[in-house]
Formats: C-alpha cells, sequence, structure tokens
C-alpha cells in the first residue's frame, strides 16, 4: 500500500500545478538526461540546451503523463523526441578524421569550420553518479568516450536512438518502442542495421579505466613535461607509430610520428616555444584531458586555447585530440585565464558548471 501511495502522489504531482513541485521532481533526472541528449546531438553545449527543452515540454504537457511508464521513461521519450526532432535540421557531427582527409603536415592550417560539424567533449564531472543498467551492452565510460560517439553520430538518428536505449541504456524492444510510438520488430530492425554499423565504424576499444596504472600516469606527466618544455623528441616518443593528431574546428588533422613531428614543429611548437604551453590536468569523456593554456605577453599570463582529450592504447598515446573551443572552459569548472606563473586564481572553480552559466 505504501507504494501505491507513493506512486499516486508521484503522479499528481507530475499532474499537479505547481511548478516548483514539478521541477523538484523532473530535476534528479537532469544529469542522465544531458548526457543522453549529448549522445544523440554529439555537442555538450547543445545537450543542455536540449534538456532545458525537454523540461519545458514535459512542465506544458504534464496532463498527458498518465502514470503506465516511469517518470524517468517518460522524460526520455520527449527528450529522445526534442533531439530527433533538432537533428532534423542539423547536419551530423564528427572529428576532422571522419570529414576529411589527411593534411599535409608542412601545409597551411586552413580556416576553422565553424560549428555545428564538430563533435564537442563532455565534462565527465557532469557525469555524476548515473548507473549503468547491467543489461547493457556497453559501458557508461565506454558509452561516453570519443571513438564511441563519433562512430555513434554516423548512424541515422533514429537508429542512434534506438541503439542507445537498448545497449546503454539497456532497455527492452518493448519499452523502446512504446517510447518511439513504433513497434517491436521496427526497433529490433533498427537496433540489427545499427549494431552492423557500429561494428564497421567503432573497434569495441572504449575509453581506459578510471584508474590509471603507474605506467600511464608516468606516460602522461612526460607528455604535460614534454608539451610545457617545447621537446618535440620527447614528445613524439610517446606516441605510437599510427597515432592521429586532429585539432577543430580546424579541418586540419595529421597521422603517423613522422607527420605529427612535422606538423607540431611548423604550426604549435615552433621557434622559442618553452613556455608558450601551461597544460592543467582535467577529465572528459571518461579519458585523459587537459585544458590548454597559451602564455601571453600583455598582461602577463596565461589564455584558455583548448581541450585536449588523450586516447591512450597498448602503453602509449593513439589519438590527441585538441578542440579549441575555450568557450568550454567553464564547463570543466576552469577560468579562461592563468596568470604569469600558470597558477589558478581564486576565482577558478573546481566544480563541473552548468555549460550555460
Amino acid at each position: 500500500m505504501a507504494g501505491q501511495d507513493a506512486y499516486l502522489e508521484m503522479l499528481a504531482v507530475a499532474r499537479g500545478t505547481s511548478r516548483e513541485a514539478f521541477a523538484e521532481l523532473v530535476e534528479g533526472h537532469r544529469r542522465e538526461l544531458q548526457v543522453h541528449c549529448y549522445r544523440m546531438l554529439g555537442s555538450a553545449l547543445d545537450a543542455e540546451d536540449l534538456v532545458q527543452e525537454t523540461l519545458l515540454r514535459a512542465w506544458k504537457n504534464r496532463e498527458s503523463f498518465e502514470g503506465r511508464a516511469s517518470l524517468r521513461a517518460w522524460l526520455y521519450k520527449i527528450a529522445t523526441n526534442a533531439c530527433l526532432d533538432e537533428l532534423a535540421k542539423r547536419p551530423r557531427r564528427g572529428l576532422p578524421q571522419d570529414l576529411y582527409p589527411a593534411s599535409d603536415p608542412n601545409g597551411p592550417l586552413g580556416a576553422p569550420v565553424p560549428d555545428p560539424i564538430w563533435l564537442e567533449p563532455y565534462p565527465d564531472g557532469l557525469l555524476g553518479s548515473l548507473r549503468n543498467d547491467p543489461a547493457a551492452r556497453y559501458d557508461l565510460r565506454e558509452s561516453v568516450s570519443l571513438a564511441f560517439l563519433a562512430a555513434l553520430q554516423t548512424l541515422p538518428p533514429r537508429q542512434r536512438a534506438v541503439l542507445l536505449m537498448r545497449d546503454v541504456l539497456g532497455l527492452r524492444a518493448t519499452e523502446v518502442a512504446n517510447l518511439l510510438d513504433d513497434s517491436v520488430s521496427a526497433v529490433n530492425s533498427a537496433l540489427y542495421r545499427a549494431r552492423l554499423k557500429m561494428i564497421e565504424r567503432y573497434s569495441g576499444r572504449g575509453a581506459d579505466s578510471p584508474l590509471l596504472d603507474s605506467g600511464q600516469r608516468d606516460l602522461l606527466e612526460r607528455y604535460v613535461a614534454a608539451w610545457e618544455a617545447a621537446d618535440i623528441d620527447g614528445l613524439v616518443e610517446l606516441l605510437r607509430e599510427d597515432a592521429s593528431f586532429p585539432m577543430p574546428p580546424l579541418p586540419t588533422w595529421v597521422r603517423g610520428r613522422a607527420a605529427i613531428r612535422e606538423f607540431i614543429s611548423h604550426h604549435i611548437l615552433d621557434g622559442d616555444a618553452r613556455g608558450r604551453w601551461k597544460l592543467v590536468p582535467t577529465q572528459a569523456n571518461g579519458q585523459p584531458t587537459f585544458a590548454w593554456y597559451r602564455r601571453r605577453e600583455n598582461p602577463p599570463g596565461f589564455a584558455a586555447f583548448a581541450i585536449q582529450v588523450v586516447t591512450l592504447e597498448g602503453g602509449a598515446i593513439a589519438t590527441v585530440t585538441t578542440f579549441a573551443f575555450p568557450q568550454l572552459f567553464a564547463a570543466f569548472g576552469l577560468p579562461l585565464e592563468l596568470d604569469e606563473h600558470g597558477r589558478m586564481g581564486v576565482a577558478a572553480a573546481g566544480e563541473a558548471t552548468p555549460l550555460t552559466s
């Protein structure tokens, strides 16, 4: 009886007229909805906007909540449909290596290609304590890794939604059919096609273990030291032979140790570059990540430049993805400036903050 009373109370609040009570009821689902929207859209900034749209739609249509499914499932339905509406108006997102051929490392950088074609990093601080259903095919960390997300963005939007709800959220086919107002056979067919495409595009190597071993920690310490000392030889020796180096929003990217050496020598660590860069460790997409700051002379200090996500494989660095989007720093709880010694001021935040704050 107590469970039934709690259910009736939830239904009454969800369909009631108090906006404050409704907001309190749905707030506990905000973070997981935002991650779902991020997986669907590939954009951390757009994901927050779509969660706001989801909660607004939920409030406006609260009388339609009949309690046949859980409140969580109802909110996922609204969020998924909001994302599908958005994807109908947008090009798919990806990384430079997904959208452009490899570049001449000695050639010009080319003009930045403006949003919205680029996949964006997602702060681990915004993942919180999200649950991962034991029935899911992909665990939480893998399902937000850049490799998984880049492959996911190649799926048609509806297949993307089905794969996420079945293989990431662990929902049953009947539940997904109800959420998408579709038949079970249509859902199973979409899932089959989505899985085939993912096999083609995704190797199954997701994010590394959240706990780095001593070798990985040493590798990353050497990586930071090499960048800050402008030690190109030391940096390149940490890379896999087939490593790649993309830098969105530039369409430019290079692959292989030799090409990366040339690219870095000509475009990033050219001239007297010692002390030009300051790297601050953070975490994104379940992977080691660094906030990049570039030295400036007037006033003395360092200015936000990029969020760099590092992919480790086999004891070496496989991919270095440098997202030159300073507007993302606030989401990582990071300041836009460091002092002349590379230190954060008192205003620097330690927790990830909402992307629109």
